[in-house]
């Protein structure tokens, strides 16, 4: 039988016609599944796999010469259950949608044309519109500032082309889910809002909704307003309280007289601002209206990952200048200098044209632009640039909206190669066939260097990537390039150095970071003497800071997080000591600051609460009057803190005893504070009508669960180990799975047998000796029917990088869907409460 090369709808037609089920993935924006591999299921349990070139087509499989490699399941059976994992994660994700003739051929014909998927405003689709991975994550942590923290004022930041419309009415469909929230839409330009509007339509499903306020046009409902700024300034019969959510478009604009106004008058529930940049030219602070944080911030990091943005090969090169000498004001060198410094220096210029030359394989084809630091440093660039041959422009503050608007129209062209700007560029303008990036002015602020990355890194047709080519200078000390590293790839501080190290070998596919020998031992030394990291160094800072600094003041001031000072058995205690501010710590109480690094992972709102509660008390909880589901948390915080010791088999002794160290209580009853405050994911309720204190989606360590079930006590220590445990008392099956398994312990044949296949459904593998017909076995097979339960525990790895148990996520109960085999039985099972979105993604290429 012939079959068509490419996916025309008369193939999908004709499969369905043979009773094949199919799914369709409609999303254009990333690179298609181009995969040519068949699986072929046989009973006789000789099944085959070809991968290869071949298309499904007579002039492919008999006529044309092509590549193919054929598997048995006989002689690599790991290697056909891997294709068919992979193959399940694929036909059980989002992306993918079932196709049926009747229903979905329209769409389809659609999308293959180019249509978007959204459609024009006399028709609504007739499919969902559901979040992007990235996007259910940024949902759930909008969800996680709300109910876990109460705040209702939230800033989302995220690069232009990634969907923050779409995003902003999701999240209005949920928080309207009960109620007809009021809403009030506003942006700068009409078309802004007429494709908003369209855009809030098709999630909600409901092609009246929502009525413009722009040029001429007026509500007639008030209830649902799509309004220009403009036009509201000019509103005063709006009360303060008239709409419930109210959502602004291009943020960074608040700094602006009429947003101001606007902002100050009205007081609705959820206020919700969106941006791709929230740091703006003029100095003025937007993030004031959101106490100065923002909620939700899409990394650059996920967006290449997410191939929402172009690859980018960056490449640091040192400029011969030293700027050691340039005055440091405000966090910033002193512009009047810089710019004396830069303009006229013919040698810099040679340098930038000679590394344009080098790393551009034609400068006449590219279409680039280069961020100055004064007006005079732009003109003389472009000056040198056209006497170079590189037609060149100047680009300044005073150029008028024309002139600009024609100068980026004569880069597209490429009748000019570069324009030179200072600060215009940064954000609010979309350029996505810029292909060449030039930084040529020191930029310590990290937001302002990825608004200009941001310039071009938007996808385009004829673009395979974005080459930057930024020039660096010895700089002064307080300059900070773990700052603008760290948001360049979203990292920590340590995995920066091992990167600049070793030339960062982990990067998303197309990019790539190289620095010359100069750059790179200028960066190294930058990053080593910025941020405190041994006892020296934070014993100093804490002296600076002074003797009233709180725990979670000096994490916040000395950009640390907790695990950055809670290791090698250090704590805050000790450092304050060391400093000079208190007494040394007992024997005792050092022995438990030692432990509060086993504590970092705790992000369960319920467990944290109690504790604080707790410790507002001068005398330790009584366990015979707490009840058994507050014994078991309380059981659960003895073992992070005294771990299997035999000291203490006593759990209200083990508690009278931390109670009576004012010192421990202190610094503990600090961290869960700042524990608290870092949560950004809500969990839930296990669901079973049990004292048991665990909730999903929050991580627990292995005796943690097992002290969360009863079955691990203070009276009677363990070691328990395994993968699985059964908790008769409960009826409850536990099973630990870590994804990656190490080599050392696993033969390749076992590396992938727990896996995720979409964010409801997990693939597990009995131990190797458990059939379906022992007590286990039909245990596990027969789940469902009421009598037992199943718990999934998973983490990605073992053990983190300082070699530290790593803790479960508590993913909660599964129910039993099919299994096949017997010694072992491969499983899958359906959990009740979907993966969080970032876990899953994370969980999905750990396994994969």
């Amino acid at each position: 039988m012939s079959w068509p090369i490419t996916t025309e709808r008369a193939a999908l037609d004709r499969l369905e016609s043979l009773g094949a089920e199919i799914k369709v993935a409609y999303e254009s924006k990333t690179t298609r599944l181009h995969a040519k591999a068949w699986l072929f299921h046989r009973k006789s349990g000789f099944s085959t796999a070809y991968i290869g070139s071949s298309n499904m087509s007579k002039s492919a499989l008999l006529d044309g010469l092509e590549w193919n490699v054929r598997l048995s399941q006989i002689e690599s059976p790991h290697l056909l259950e891997k294709f068919r994992a992979t193959f399940e994660s694929y036909w059980e994700a989002q992306l993918f949608e079932s196709y049926e003739r009747a229903h979905d051929a329209e769409r389809f014909d659609l999308q293959i044309k180019g249509e978007r998927q959204i459609m024009p405003e006399t028709k609504l689709v007739a499919f969902d519109i559901r979040p992007y991975p990235y996007q259910r994550e940024m949902l759930e942590r909008l969800r996680a500032e709300r109910e876990l923290h109460g705040r209702y004022r939230n800033l989302v930041v995220a690069a232009t082309g990634t969907g923050k419309t779409v995003l902003a009415a999701l999240d209005y469909k949920r928080l309207s889910a009960k109620d007809d929230l009021s809403l009030l839409f506003v942006a700068h330009r009409k078309e802004i809002l007429q494709q908003s509007l369209i855009t809030f339509r098709q999630v909600l499903g409901d092609g009246t909704f929502g009525e413009m306020l722009v040029a001429g046009q007026r509500p007639k409902r008030w209830q649902h307003v799509f309004g220009s700024i403009q036009t509201l300034t000019r509103l005063d019969e709006i009360s303060e309280r008239h709409f419930d959510v109210v959502i602004i478009d291009e943020f960074h604009h608040a700094g602006a007289t009429t947003y101001r106004k606007l902002l100050e008058r009205l007081k609705p529930k959820y206020l919700l601002g969106l941006t791709a940049t929230p740091e703006r030219a003029d100095g003025i602070d937007v993030l004031a209206w959101f106490d100065g944080r923002m909620a939700v911030e899409l990394r650059l990091w996920d967006a290449l990952d997410q191939q929402l943005l172009c690859p980018f090969q960056y490449f640091g090169v040192h400029d011969n200048t030293d700027l050691r000498a340039v005055d440091w004001r405000n966090g910033r060198y002193a512009v009047d200098q810089l710019d004396n410094l830069y303009t006229g220096d013919h040698a810099r210029v040679n340098l930038v044209l000679k590394q344009l030359k080098k790393k551009i394989v034609d400068v006449r084809s590219m279409r680039a632009i280069g961020f100055c630091v004064t007006q005079r440093h732009a003109r003389f660039m472009a000056e040198q640039f056209n006497r170079a041959g590189i037609p060149s422009a100047a680009v300044l503050g005073y150029t008028d909206h024309e002139e600009r608007d024609l100068a980026l129209k004569k880069l597209k062209r490429r009748e000019l190669n570069v324009l030179f700007a200072v600060d215009i560029y940064n954000e609010g303008v979309d350029v996505p066939a810029v292909d060449t990036l030039l930084m040529l002015r020191p930029t310590n602020s990290a937001t302002v260097f990825l608004q200009q990355l941001g310039r071009g890194l938007r996808l385009a047709d004829d673009k395979p990537c974005c080459t930057v080519l930024d020039f660096i200078g010895l700089q002064n000390r307080r300059f900070r390039f773990d700052l603008k590293y760290r948001a360049l790839t979203g990292t920590s501080r340590k995995k920066l150095i091992d990167g600049v190290t070793n030339g960062f070998p982990h990067l998303p596919a197309g990019c790539h970071i190289q620095l010359d020998s100069v750059a790179q031992q200028i960066v190294l030394d930058s990053i080593r003497a910025a941020v405190p990291s041994n006892v020296r160094q934070l014993v100093a800072e804490l002296r600076r800071l002074g003797a009233q600094t709180e725990l979670s003041d000096f994490l916040e001031k000395t950009a640390l997080e907790p695990e950055d000072l809670y290791r090698s058995k250090r704590s805050f205690a000790d450092l304050r000591r060391r400093a000079g501010y208190d007494k040394a710590p007992t024997v005792d109480d050092t022995k438990l600051l030692a432990r509060f690094e086993t504590l970092l992972h705790i992000d369960d709102p319920e467990r944290v609460n109690f504790y604080l509660d707790c410790l507002a008390a001068h005398v330790a909880p009584n366990v015979e009057t707490a009840g058994d589901r507050r014994v078991r948390q309380l059981t659960m915080l003895h073992y992070s803190l005294r771990g299997h010791t035999k000291e203490w088999r006593q759990l209200q002794a083990s508690l009278n005893d931390i109670w009576s160290k004012p010192a421990v209580k202190a610094e503990l009853r600090a961290l869960l504070v700042v524990l608290r405050e870092r949560a950004k994911h809500v969990t839930h309720s296990l669901g079973l009508l049990k004292p048991i204190p665990l909730r999903v989606h929050a991580r627990y360590t292995r005796d943690e669960i097992r002290a969360a079930i009863g079955d691990l006590r203070a009276e009677k220590p363990s070691s328990h180990q395994t993968g699985v445990h059964w908790s008769a008392v409960n009826k409850l099956d536990v099973f630990f799975v870590t994804l990656n398994k190490s080599a050392a312990h696993f033969s390749p044949s076992t590396q992938y047998r727990d896996y995720p296949i979409s964010d409801r459904l997990f693939h597990w593998e009995s131990q190797s000796a458990t059939s379906t017909q022992s007590p286990t076995g039909r245990r596990y097979v027969s789940q469902g029917n009421g009598d037992t339960d199943v718990l999934l525990c998973v983490r990605e790895v073992g053990k983190d990088s300082r070699g530290v148990a790593v803790p479960f996520v508590c993913l909660g109960l599964a129910d039993h869907v099919r299994h096949e085999g017997s010694r072992p039985i491969a499983l899958t099972w359906r959990l009740r409460t979907p993966m969080p979105a970032a876990f899953y993604e994370r969980a999905k290429a750990v396994a994969g």
